[in-house]
């Protein structure tokens, strides 16, 4: 790795964490092959890790929406926030996922153009209202999304992952993460 995790809090020492977080530090390292440096940032504050990860886990694998479609939010949030290490690292996933190693920049920079279907666009037109302006959303919003096919639990979990990344969002930008050189090059046929 040749930047740290985040330049204004210290990176904590895997070794010196608790054991639940360091396994988890330990699975995820092994899973990507290199330790996405998100769980060095939350370790920071194990708690906070624990809280982060747990509400993340929950939607994830309780989801309707497919991965792509997480993802797709993720990044459609990220963008609108500026978000650099969480554009990077979803944006990766999103490749991977999607299978399309150009869908995650056209998302970040402007998800009005991309080439996706109009649900899907709907999908990140609530994710992009809901972090731009909160107070706009209304039952109409819910109800377009609905009319594109869109149970009301993938739609409380598009509106979970936009709270959660706008959260992470800022997270990031306040403490400075740093994306893993790696995420840059998965998913785009170089791996």
């Amino acid at each position: 790795m040749s930047e740290p995790a985040m330049t204004r809090f210290p990176v904590p020492d895997v070794e010196d964490l608790p054991a639940d977080i360091k396994e988890r530090i330990e699975y995820e390292t092994d899973r990507a092959g290199f330790t996405p440096n998100v769980f060095l940032a939350y370790a920071y504050r194990p708690a906070q890790f624990r809280a982060f990860f747990a509400y993340y886990d929950a939607i994830v694998e309780e989801s309707p929406l497919a991965r792509e479609e997480i993802e797709m939010v993720i990044v459609a949030t990220s963008g609108t926030n500026d978000c650099l290490y969480c554009v990077v690292a979803h944006g990766a996933l999103l490749r991977i996922y999607a299978e399309d190693p150009y869908l995650a920049e056209q998302l970040a920079t402007n998800y009005r153009t991309a080439n996706i279907s109009d649900a899907h666009r709907a999908m990140c037109d609530l994710a992009v209202k809901l972090t731009e302006r909160p107070t706009a959303v209304t039952d109409d919003d819910i109800d377009q999304l609905r009319d594109h096919g869109f149970s009301l639990e993938a739609i409380w979990d598009i509106a979970s992952l936009t709270a959660l990344f706008n959260l992470s969002n800022r997270m990031a930008l306040f403490a400075d993460w740093r994306p893993n050189e790696e995420f840059y090059s998965l998913g785009r046929g170089s791996d």
